[in-house]
Protein backbone atom coordinates (compact mmCIF):
# COMPACT_ATOMS: atom_id res chain seq x y z
CA UNK A 1 0.00 0.00 0.00
CA UNK A 2 1.49 3.13 -0.85
CA UNK A 3 1.64 5.35 2.22
CA UNK A 4 1.05 8.93 1.85
CA UNK A 5 1.57 9.87 4.77
CA UNK A 6 4.78 9.22 6.05
CA UNK A 7 5.02 6.05 8.40
CA UNK A 8 7.38 8.20 11.31
CA UNK A 9 4.72 10.54 12.17
CA UNK A 10 1.87 8.26 12.75
CA UNK A 11 4.09 5.98 14.74
CA UNK A 12 5.35 8.80 16.76
CA UNK A 13 1.68 10.39 17.08
CA UNK A 14 -0.02 7.05 17.86
CA UNK A 15 3.10 6.44 20.54
CA UNK A 16 1.69 9.61 22.30
CA UNK A 17 -1.75 8.55 23.10
CA UNK A 18 -1.46 4.38 22.97
CA UNK A 19 -0.57 4.32 26.99
CA UNK A 20 -3.95 6.29 27.76
CA UNK A 21 -6.04 4.03 25.02
CA UNK A 22 -4.50 0.84 26.98
CA UNK A 23 -6.50 2.01 30.08
CA UNK A 24 -9.18 3.21 28.87
CA UNK A 25 -9.98 0.21 26.59
CA UNK A 26 -9.51 -2.22 29.92
CA UNK A 27 -11.72 -0.07 31.39
CA UNK A 28 -14.57 0.36 28.76
CA UNK A 29 -14.15 -3.55 28.71
CA UNK A 30 -14.72 -4.30 32.38
CA UNK A 31 -17.90 -2.21 32.01
CA UNK A 32 -18.94 -3.94 28.97
CA UNK A 33 -18.37 -7.23 30.87
CA UNK A 34 -20.56 -6.47 33.68
CA UNK A 35 -23.76 -6.13 31.04
CA UNK A 36 -22.18 -9.03 29.69
CA UNK A 37 -20.65 -7.90 26.24
CA UNK A 38 -17.52 -9.04 25.28
CA UNK A 39 -15.64 -5.74 24.25
CA UNK A 40 -13.60 -7.74 21.43
CA UNK A 41 -16.78 -9.19 19.52
CA UNK A 42 -17.50 -5.92 19.27
CA UNK A 43 -14.16 -4.58 18.15
CA UNK A 44 -13.98 -7.35 15.51
CA UNK A 45 -17.69 -5.80 14.25
CA UNK A 46 -16.24 -2.84 13.90
CA UNK A 47 -13.59 -3.57 12.30
CA UNK A 48 -15.38 -5.33 9.40
CA UNK A 49 -17.55 -2.31 9.09
CA UNK A 50 -16.69 -0.05 6.11
CA UNK A 51 -18.30 2.96 4.61
CA UNK A 52 -17.13 4.68 1.04
CA UNK A 53 -16.23 8.09 0.40
CA UNK A 54 -17.92 10.12 -2.04
CA UNK A 55 -15.32 11.01 -4.91
CA UNK A 56 -17.07 14.96 -4.90
CA UNK A 57 -16.95 15.07 -1.11
CA UNK A 58 -13.28 15.70 -1.10
CA UNK A 59 -13.55 18.85 -2.98
CA UNK A 60 -14.89 21.70 -1.15
CA UNK A 61 -18.39 22.12 -1.53
CA UNK A 62 -20.62 25.31 -1.36
CA UNK A 63 -24.37 26.86 -2.18
CA UNK A 64 -26.61 27.96 -4.49
CA UNK A 65 -25.06 31.52 -3.38
CA UNK A 66 -21.34 31.30 -3.28
CA UNK A 67 -18.61 28.61 -2.86
CA UNK A 68 -15.37 29.40 -1.29
CA UNK A 69 -12.69 26.91 -2.58
CA UNK A 70 -10.02 25.65 0.00
CA UNK A 71 -6.63 25.25 -0.09
CA UNK A 72 -4.90 22.58 -2.22
CA UNK A 73 -8.21 21.26 -3.79
CA UNK A 74 -8.27 18.09 -6.44
CA UNK A 75 -8.00 18.98 -9.93
CA UNK A 76 -8.86 16.10 -11.45
CA UNK A 77 -9.93 12.39 -10.08
CA UNK A 78 -6.15 10.92 -9.31
CA UNK A 79 -6.29 14.15 -7.18
CA UNK A 80 -9.32 12.97 -5.31
CA UNK A 81 -8.37 9.44 -4.97
CA UNK A 82 -4.88 10.80 -3.34
CA UNK A 83 -7.04 12.61 -0.46
CA UNK A 84 -9.06 9.24 -0.52
CA UNK A 85 -6.02 7.27 0.59
CA UNK A 86 -5.15 9.97 2.97
CA UNK A 87 -8.01 9.04 4.65
CA UNK A 88 -8.10 5.44 4.42
CA UNK A 89 -4.65 5.62 5.73
CA UNK A 90 -5.25 7.68 8.84
CA UNK A 91 -8.99 6.47 9.50
CA UNK A 92 -9.41 2.75 8.12
CA UNK A 93 -12.95 3.27 7.95
CA UNK A 94 -13.65 4.24 4.19
CA UNK A 95 -12.28 1.42 2.09
CA UNK A 96 -13.98 2.30 -0.69
CA UNK A 97 -14.71 5.28 -3.12
CA UNK A 98 -18.16 6.37 -4.89
CA UNK A 99 -17.38 8.01 -8.47
CA UNK A 100 -19.35 10.62 -9.78
CA UNK A 101 -19.65 10.44 -13.50
CA UNK A 102 -18.69 12.88 -15.99
CA UNK A 103 -17.17 14.93 -13.22
CA UNK A 104 -14.40 11.57 -12.68
CA UNK A 105 -13.88 10.72 -16.17
CA UNK A 106 -10.51 9.73 -17.16
CA UNK A 107 -8.51 8.47 -20.08
CA UNK A 108 -7.29 5.29 -18.77
CA UNK A 109 -9.73 3.86 -16.43
CA UNK A 110 -7.11 0.43 -15.84
CA UNK A 111 -4.71 3.03 -14.74
CA UNK A 112 -7.13 4.83 -12.00
CA UNK A 113 -8.30 1.23 -10.56
CA UNK A 114 -4.81 0.31 -10.37
CA UNK A 115 -3.72 3.56 -8.54
CA UNK A 116 -6.81 3.15 -6.46
CA UNK A 117 -5.45 -0.50 -5.27
CA UNK A 118 -2.49 1.18 -4.38
CA UNK A 119 -3.65 3.38 -1.83
CA UNK A 120 -5.76 0.57 -0.63
CA UNK A 121 -8.66 1.58 -1.85
CA UNK A 122 -11.86 -0.26 -4.51
CA UNK A 123 -14.58 1.23 -5.85
CA UNK A 124 -18.15 1.11 -4.46
CA UNK A 125 -21.59 2.76 -6.68
CA UNK A 126 -21.53 4.44 -9.63
CA UNK A 127 -23.12 8.11 -9.62
CA UNK A 128 -24.62 8.59 -12.62
CA UNK A 129 -25.74 12.66 -13.50
CA UNK A 130 -28.67 13.83 -15.09
CA UNK A 131 -29.29 17.20 -12.99
CA UNK A 132 -27.12 19.25 -14.95
CA UNK A 133 -25.92 19.59 -18.56
CA UNK A 134 -22.04 19.00 -19.54
CA UNK A 135 -20.67 20.93 -22.45
CA UNK A 136 -21.49 19.61 -25.40
CA UNK A 137 -24.47 17.85 -24.92
CA UNK A 138 -27.32 17.49 -27.51
CA UNK A 139 -30.22 17.78 -25.61
CA UNK A 140 -30.42 20.02 -22.06
CA UNK A 141 -31.82 18.61 -18.77
CA UNK A 142 -33.57 22.03 -16.93
CA UNK A 143 -37.12 20.36 -17.77
CA UNK A 144 -35.58 16.93 -17.07
CA UNK A 145 -33.79 14.11 -17.86
CA UNK A 146 -35.17 10.55 -17.42
CA UNK A 147 -38.78 12.13 -17.43
CA UNK A 148 -38.48 14.53 -19.48
CA UNK A 149 -41.46 14.82 -21.97
CA UNK A 150 -38.88 14.84 -24.97
CA UNK A 151 -37.71 11.24 -25.89
CA UNK A 152 -34.59 12.16 -27.42
CA UNK A 153 -33.59 13.72 -24.27
CA UNK A 154 -34.62 10.85 -22.29
CA UNK A 155 -32.74 8.51 -24.17
CA UNK A 156 -29.86 11.02 -23.93
CA UNK A 157 -29.99 10.32 -20.02
CA UNK A 158 -31.00 6.61 -20.38
CA UNK A 159 -27.66 6.17 -22.59
CA UNK A 160 -25.81 8.41 -19.98
CA UNK A 161 -26.52 5.88 -17.46
CA UNK A 162 -25.20 2.63 -19.70
CA UNK A 163 -22.04 4.08 -19.90
CA UNK A 164 -21.60 4.46 -16.20
CA UNK A 165 -22.43 0.87 -16.09
CA UNK A 166 -19.83 0.31 -18.38
CA UNK A 167 -17.26 2.49 -16.57
CA UNK A 168 -18.29 0.76 -13.26
CA UNK A 169 -17.51 -2.85 -14.76
CA UNK A 170 -13.98 -1.72 -15.58
CA UNK A 171 -13.23 -0.22 -11.70
CA UNK A 172 -14.63 -3.40 -10.00
CA UNK A 173 -18.05 -1.57 -8.87
CA UNK A 174 -21.31 -3.88 -8.51
CA UNK A 175 -24.04 -0.68 -8.38
CA UNK A 176 -25.41 2.39 -10.06
CA UNK A 177 -26.73 4.78 -8.34
CA UNK A 178 -29.87 6.89 -9.87
CA UNK A 179 -30.53 10.22 -8.42
CA UNK A 180 -32.74 12.26 -10.78
CA UNK A 181 -33.63 16.51 -10.04
CA UNK A 182 -36.98 15.81 -12.42
CA UNK A 183 -39.87 17.62 -11.14
CA UNK A 184 -41.68 21.22 -11.30
CA UNK A 185 -41.90 24.45 -9.78
CA UNK A 186 -44.98 25.44 -10.76
CA UNK A 187 -48.48 23.55 -10.07
CA UNK A 188 -49.91 22.20 -13.31
CA UNK A 189 -46.70 22.62 -15.03
CA UNK A 190 -46.07 18.53 -14.96
CA UNK A 191 -48.58 15.64 -15.49
CA UNK A 192 -48.02 13.40 -12.58
CA UNK A 193 -48.75 10.34 -13.25
CA UNK A 194 -47.33 10.91 -17.11
CA UNK A 195 -44.35 11.75 -15.60
CA UNK A 196 -43.97 8.97 -13.20
CA UNK A 197 -44.76 6.36 -16.32
CA UNK A 198 -41.71 8.33 -18.17
CA UNK A 199 -39.32 7.44 -15.28
CA UNK A 200 -40.76 4.13 -15.21
CA UNK A 201 -39.79 3.53 -18.85
CA UNK A 202 -36.37 4.80 -18.57
CA UNK A 203 -35.42 2.85 -15.92
CA UNK A 204 -36.55 -0.34 -17.10
CA UNK A 205 -34.29 0.34 -20.48
CA UNK A 206 -31.31 1.08 -17.64
CA UNK A 207 -32.11 -1.59 -15.38
CA UNK A 208 -32.49 -4.37 -18.48
CA UNK A 209 -28.96 -3.56 -19.06
CA UNK A 210 -27.36 -4.32 -15.73
CA UNK A 211 -24.74 -7.25 -15.58
CA UNK A 212 -26.46 -10.13 -13.42
CA UNK A 213 -24.14 -9.24 -9.88
CA UNK A 214 -24.97 -5.27 -9.98
CA UNK A 215 -27.84 -3.39 -8.29
CA UNK A 216 -29.54 -0.32 -9.02
CA UNK A 217 -30.20 1.87 -5.97
CA UNK A 218 -32.93 4.45 -6.73
CA UNK A 219 -32.46 7.66 -4.18
CA UNK A 220 -35.09 9.83 -3.55
CA UNK A 221 -35.18 13.78 -2.10
CA UNK A 222 -38.42 15.53 -1.24
CA UNK A 223 -37.26 18.68 -3.26
CA UNK A 224 -34.48 20.93 -4.82
CA UNK A 225 -33.89 21.90 -7.56
CA UNK A 226 -37.34 21.14 -8.52
CA UNK A 227 -39.27 22.80 -5.54
CA UNK A 228 -43.18 22.63 -6.38
CA UNK A 229 -43.20 18.67 -7.43
CA UNK A 230 -40.16 15.96 -7.34
CA UNK A 231 -40.75 13.03 -9.44
CA UNK A 232 -39.05 10.47 -6.94
CA UNK A 233 -40.01 12.89 -3.95
CA UNK A 234 -39.92 9.59 -1.46
CA UNK A 235 -39.58 6.41 0.01
CA UNK A 236 -43.05 5.73 -1.31
CA UNK A 237 -42.38 6.73 -4.68
CA UNK A 238 -39.41 4.66 -4.85
CA UNK A 239 -40.15 1.99 -3.95
CA UNK A 240 -43.05 2.00 -6.18
CA UNK A 241 -40.37 1.93 -8.99
CA UNK A 242 -38.29 -0.44 -7.61
CA UNK A 243 -41.15 -2.93 -7.55
CA UNK A 244 -41.70 -2.13 -10.55
CA UNK A 245 -38.55 -2.61 -12.30
CA UNK A 246 -37.38 -5.80 -10.40
CA UNK A 247 -35.73 -7.80 -7.79
CA UNK A 248 -32.20 -5.83 -8.41
CA UNK A 249 -33.81 -2.64 -8.55
CA UNK A 250 -33.57 -1.01 -4.44
CA UNK A 251 -34.42 2.47 -2.05
CA UNK A 252 -31.12 4.21 -1.13
CA UNK A 253 -31.70 6.42 2.11
CA UNK A 254 -29.92 9.50 2.02
CA UNK A 255 -30.72 11.47 5.89
CA UNK A 256 -31.32 14.86 4.33
CA UNK A 257 -33.58 14.12 2.02
CA UNK A 258 -36.44 13.85 3.94
CA UNK A 259 -39.29 16.64 5.43
CA UNK A 260 -37.90 17.87 9.07
CA UNK A 261 -39.18 15.12 11.92
CA UNK A 262 -39.72 12.24 9.32
CA UNK A 263 -39.40 8.98 11.22
CA UNK A 264 -35.65 7.56 9.13
CA UNK A 265 -35.57 4.69 10.82
CA UNK A 266 -38.94 3.50 10.65
CA UNK A 267 -38.84 3.77 6.92
CA UNK A 268 -35.25 1.76 7.19
CA UNK A 269 -37.56 -0.73 8.79
CA UNK A 270 -40.55 -1.05 5.91
CA UNK A 271 -37.57 -1.33 3.09
CA UNK A 272 -35.63 -3.62 5.59
CA UNK A 273 -39.33 -5.74 5.52
CA UNK A 274 -39.47 -5.27 2.08
CA UNK A 275 -36.29 -6.89 0.94
CA UNK A 276 -35.84 -3.20 -0.70
CA UNK A 277 -32.82 -1.67 1.49
CA UNK A 278 -30.79 -0.34 -1.01
CA UNK A 279 -28.32 1.72 1.55
CA UNK A 280 -27.58 4.39 2.59
CA UNK A 281 -25.69 8.30 2.26
CA UNK A 282 -24.66 9.49 5.44
CA UNK A 283 -24.85 13.45 6.78
CA UNK A 284 -26.75 15.40 8.58
CA UNK A 285 -29.15 17.83 8.57
CA UNK A 286 -30.80 21.39 10.46
CA UNK A 287 -33.22 22.70 8.14
CA UNK A 288 -33.59 20.42 5.27
CA UNK A 289 -30.75 18.87 2.78
CA UNK A 290 -27.95 20.75 4.19
CA UNK A 291 -25.48 17.55 3.70
CA UNK A 292 -24.12 18.73 6.94
CA UNK A 293 -20.95 16.24 8.84
CA UNK A 294 -22.77 13.10 9.74
CA UNK A 295 -24.03 12.77 13.43
CA UNK A 296 -23.24 16.37 13.82
CA UNK A 297 -26.59 17.69 14.49
CA UNK A 298 -28.80 14.75 15.25
CA UNK A 299 -26.05 11.65 16.63
CA UNK A 300 -29.44 9.88 18.27
CA UNK A 301 -31.46 9.62 14.44
CA UNK A 302 -28.45 8.25 13.31
CA UNK A 303 -28.39 5.48 16.12
CA UNK A 304 -31.81 4.95 15.81
CA UNK A 305 -31.11 3.79 12.42
CA UNK A 306 -28.41 2.11 13.36
CA UNK A 307 -30.32 0.36 15.60
CA UNK A 308 -32.61 -1.21 13.18
CA UNK A 309 -29.72 -2.30 10.99
CA UNK A 310 -28.76 -4.32 14.28
CA UNK A 311 -32.27 -5.57 14.78
CA UNK A 312 -32.01 -6.89 11.43
CA UNK A 313 -29.08 -8.33 11.74
CA UNK A 314 -29.73 -10.03 15.09
CA UNK A 315 -32.79 -11.46 13.54
CA UNK A 316 -31.26 -13.00 10.84
CA UNK A 317 -33.02 -10.79 7.91
CA UNK A 318 -31.01 -10.79 4.82
CA UNK A 319 -30.23 -7.78 3.28
CA UNK A 320 -26.83 -6.05 2.22
CA UNK A 321 -27.04 -2.53 2.72
CA UNK A 322 -24.30 -0.17 0.85
CA UNK A 323 -22.93 2.69 3.12
CA UNK A 324 -21.33 5.59 1.90
CA UNK A 325 -20.83 9.72 3.31
CA UNK A 326 -22.36 12.20 0.92
CA UNK A 327 -21.69 15.34 2.69
CA UNK A 328 -20.48 19.37 1.53
CA UNK A 329 -17.54 21.20 3.09
CA UNK A 330 -18.11 24.72 2.98
CA UNK A 331 -15.88 25.37 5.95
CA UNK A 332 -13.88 22.50 6.89
CA UNK A 333 -11.37 20.78 5.85
CA UNK A 334 -12.81 17.92 3.71
CA UNK A 335 -10.34 15.22 4.63
CA UNK A 336 -11.13 16.24 8.32
CA UNK A 337 -15.04 16.36 8.00
CA UNK A 338 -14.77 12.96 6.03
CA UNK A 339 -12.51 11.17 8.73
CA UNK A 340 -14.70 12.53 11.60
CA UNK A 341 -17.90 11.67 9.67
CA UNK A 342 -16.64 7.71 8.78
CA UNK A 343 -15.54 7.58 12.74
CA UNK A 344 -19.14 8.56 13.53
CA UNK A 345 -20.91 6.06 11.53
CA UNK A 346 -18.82 3.28 13.31
CA UNK A 347 -19.02 4.78 16.88
CA UNK A 348 -22.78 4.69 16.11
CA UNK A 349 -22.83 1.39 14.74
CA UNK A 350 -20.82 -0.12 17.76
CA UNK A 351 -23.16 1.80 20.25
CA UNK A 352 -26.37 -0.20 18.49
CA UNK A 353 -24.44 -3.48 19.15
CA UNK A 354 -24.21 -2.65 23.25
CA UNK A 355 -28.14 -2.93 22.84
CA UNK A 356 -29.49 -5.85 24.52
CA UNK A 357 -31.76 -7.70 22.25
CA UNK A 358 -33.29 -9.88 24.59
CA UNK A 359 -33.64 -7.68 27.59
CA UNK A 360 -35.21 -5.12 24.61
CA UNK A 361 -37.50 -7.85 22.80
CA UNK A 362 -38.83 -8.49 26.15
CA UNK A 363 -39.89 -4.80 27.22
CA UNK A 364 -41.60 -4.47 23.46
CA UNK A 365 -44.11 -7.69 24.01
CA UNK A 366 -44.27 -6.43 27.48
CA UNK A 367 -45.02 -2.67 26.67
CA UNK A 368 -42.89 -2.05 28.61
CA UNK A 369 -42.04 1.71 27.27
CA UNK A 370 -39.50 3.08 29.93
CA UNK A 371 -37.42 0.17 29.78
CA UNK A 372 -37.32 -0.27 25.94
CA UNK A 373 -36.20 3.37 25.60
CA UNK A 374 -33.80 3.07 28.54
CA UNK A 375 -32.05 0.31 26.49
CA UNK A 376 -31.27 2.02 23.77
CA UNK A 377 -30.22 5.13 25.66
CA UNK A 378 -27.97 2.82 27.76
CA UNK A 379 -26.60 1.99 24.43
CA UNK A 380 -26.68 5.06 22.96
CA UNK A 381 -24.61 7.14 25.88
CA UNK A 382 -21.88 4.57 26.34
CA UNK A 383 -18.75 6.49 25.31
CA UNK A 384 -17.87 3.21 23.01
CA UNK A 385 -14.11 5.82 21.54
CA UNK A 386 -11.70 2.98 22.81
CA UNK A 387 -13.09 0.74 20.88
CA UNK A 388 -12.45 2.90 17.68
CA UNK A 389 -9.08 3.85 18.57
CA UNK A 390 -8.44 0.51 19.03
CA UNK A 391 -9.72 -0.73 15.58
CA UNK A 392 -7.31 1.82 14.07
CA UNK A 393 -4.52 1.22 15.76
CA UNK A 394 -4.37 -2.34 15.25
CA UNK A 395 -5.32 -1.73 11.63
CA UNK A 396 -2.28 0.70 11.19
CA UNK A 397 -3.71 3.97 11.00
CA UNK A 398 -4.01 6.75 13.32
CA UNK A 399 -5.47 6.48 17.09
CA UNK A 400 -6.33 10.29 16.57
CA UNK A 401 -6.71 10.86 12.75
CA UNK A 402 -7.16 14.79 12.62
CA UNK A 403 -3.74 15.25 14.70
CA UNK A 404 -1.95 13.23 12.84
CA UNK A 405 -3.30 14.41 9.44
CA UNK A 406 -2.71 18.12 11.18
CA UNK A 407 0.76 16.88 12.16
CA UNK A 408 1.83 15.44 8.68
CA UNK A 409 1.50 18.59 6.90
CA UNK A 410 -0.31 17.06 3.70
CA UNK A 411 -2.38 19.69 3.21
CA UNK A 412 0.28 22.49 3.14
CA UNK A 413 2.04 20.27 0.58
CA UNK A 414 -0.96 19.79 -1.36
CA UNK A 415 -1.70 23.40 -2.01
CA UNK A 416 1.66 23.85 -3.35
CA UNK A 417 1.18 20.99 -5.91
CA UNK A 418 -1.85 22.12 -7.09
CA UNK A 419 -3.23 25.50 -8.62
CA UNK A 420 -5.28 27.46 -6.36
CA UNK A 421 -9.09 27.34 -7.17
CA UNK A 422 -10.47 31.18 -7.79
CA UNK A 423 -13.87 31.29 -5.74
CA UNK A 424 -16.77 33.63 -6.50
CA UNK A 425 -19.29 31.27 -8.24
CA UNK A 426 -22.32 29.73 -6.52
CA UNK A 427 -23.46 26.02 -7.03
CA UNK A 428 -22.06 23.00 -5.25
CA UNK A 429 -19.01 20.61 -5.77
Amino acid sequence: MTHLIDRSVIDAHNARLQRDLDSDYAHLGEQLARRGIDIETVRAQVAAFGVAIPSWGVGTGGTRFARFPGQGEPRHVFDKLQDCGVIQQLARATPTVSLHIPWDKCSDWNELRQTASAYGLAFDAMNSNTFSDQKGQAHSYKYGSLTHTDAATRAQAVAHNLECIEIGQKLGSRALTVWVGDGSNFPGQQHFRRAFDRYLDSSAQIYAALPSDWRMFLEHKIAEPAFYSTVIQDWGSSFLAAQALGPKAQCLVDLGHHAPNVNIELIVARLIAAGKLAGFHFNDSKYGDDDLDAGSVSPYRLFLVFNELVAAAHEGVPFEPAYMLDQSHNVTDPIESLMTSAAQVLRTYAQALLVDRQALDAAQDGNDAMTATHLLKQGFQTDVTPILQRVRLDAGGAIDPVGAYRASGYRQRVAGERPAVVGGSGGIV
